[in-house]
């Protein structure tokens, strides 16, 4: 016996990247404090967009990218320290 039906296939719409906002909120739920820097591509003149955001207490977010700055300037001297 064989039966044939009609199958309805819905393409669904990729998302190009994030939106800015799902993170946001996606973050503010399971974090006591965030901080976000985002860049949009260089313009013709180099130029750049840049936008930091963060939720929580100040003190507590300016920690979180002074423990970063760290973080990455110690990865730099130790790339000096390489060459």
């Amino acid at each position: 016996m064989v039966v044939k039906t009609t199958v309805k296939i819905f393409k669904k719409k990729k998302r190009k990247g994030f939106y800015l906002e799902d993170i946001k909120k996606n973050l503010k739920k399971n974090n006591a404090c965030y901080v976000l820097i985002t860049c949009s591509e260089p313009s013709q003149d180099g130029k750049m967009d840049v936008e930091l955001n963060y939720s929580g207490d100040e003190n507590l977010a300016s920690y979180l990218v002074d423990g970063a700055q760290d973080v990455f300037e110690t990865q730099m001297d130790t790339v000096k320290d390489n060459f």
